[in-house]
């Protein structure tokens, strides 16, 4: 599906919606009441699909100072970001790029949210080893003000040890996975070379004993896999600091492909992709690379200022003016 208008029109806003009606949040704002319409008390999504061969419907109600209510198929979900679980949506937006060319934590974040999506029974292992790292600091500060002995810090030592090799064996079970589909799709889009890169030792009870002085002094857990990264390349380059622009974007795009085809192979159904703005800088031919290549990902709703940016006709066309968005004829 393409969807068409002037800057300005609403197309990112309806991209948008389908991803808060599908997954329980924005993916450009965590602030709910960023979502409501400027002066407006209240808002809603309604969306109606299907998920393999089952019907999914999807209600949304957000209101100013009250928590984001959802239902899935008539019942009542105790959390939206429930629905996270329900559809397997990817999205790409310009501020995407920052997973090339951003800071680690930002790398980090995007592959751990990859292994919610992936392995289910993994999804809490982030924000579990998070928890620890910052239980551990805690401690950490308590013994150097002597508040606290150093017996005390020895649970939380175990326990980052053990989430932590925990964390770093999964993300390299990830990165191979991710590895050979991302070179393949990287290729077809004319970026050739690519390859992802894991930056990160184990980490051990003795790693962090070896440390330990350091870690009193700065009342922070100086090693494991909350300070590694990711590295992306291609070429023999890495692409944060020695990649274009173009060849950035390029990455993404072929990571979040890749990741599209891990998705349809582990759960036998295709996640839909939201692909805001993904033409404006690409040339022609990298248009067609990509036009074909999305062609067989699955559903793809792709955003663009006009028709003639998508180099094949589409399934659907979606025109958008201030307001209102209809099917074209």
């Amino acid at each position: 599906m393409l969807v068409v208008g002037p800057n300005g029109a609403g197309k990112t806003n309806l991209l948008e919606a389908l991803h808060v009606g599908t997954q329980g949040f924005s993916p450009r704002t965590r602030t709910d009441t960023d979502l409501i319409r400027f002066g407006a008390a209240a808002g809603s999504i309604r969306l109606h699909g299907e998920r393999g061969d089952s019907g999914l419907e999807v209600e949304m109600r957000l209101r100013s100072g009250e928590a984001k209510r959802a239902s899935l198929n008539g019942a009542s979900l105790s959390a939206a970001e429930q629905l996270r679980g329900e559809a397997a949506v990817l999205v790409f937006t310009p501020d995407r790029l920052a997973i090339v060319k951003g800071a680690p934590a930002v790398r980090r974040a995007y592959f751990d949210r990859i292994i919610g999506r992936i392995w289910r029974s993994r999804m809490s292992l982030p924000v579990e080893y998070a928890a620890a790292v910052g239980q551990r600091n805690a401690a950490l500060r308590r013994v150097a003000g002597g508040l606290s002995s150093r017996t005390a810090l020895a649970p939380w030592t175990d326990r980052v040890a053990k989430l932590g090799t925990q964390m770093v064996a999964v993300r390299r079970e990830l990165v191979d996975e991710l590895r050979p589909r991302f070179a393949a799709v990287a290729d077809e889009l004319g970026l050739e070379g690519a390859e992802l890169v894991y930056d990160g030792a184990e980490l051990t009870v003795d790693a962090l004993e070896a440390r330990l002085e350091r870690d009193l002094e700065r009342g922070t857990t100086g090693a494991g896999p909350h300070l590694h990264d990711l590295g992306i390349f291609a070429g023999g380059r890495e692409l944060r600091s020695y990649g274009s622009q173009g060849e950035q974007r390029l990455a993404v795009l072929a990571l979040l492909l890749a990741e599209a085809q891990l998705i349809s192979e582990r759960q036998g159904v295709r996640p839909l992709l939201l692909l805001d703005d993904v033409l404006s800088e690409l040339d022609d031919e990298r248009r067609r690379l990509l036009a074909a290549h999305i062609a067989g990902a699955g559903q793809a709703l792709v955003t663009a200022t006009s028709v003639a940016a998508l180099p094949v006709a589409p399934d659907a066309l979606v025109e958008v003016t201030p307001g209102r968005a209809r099917r074209a004829a």
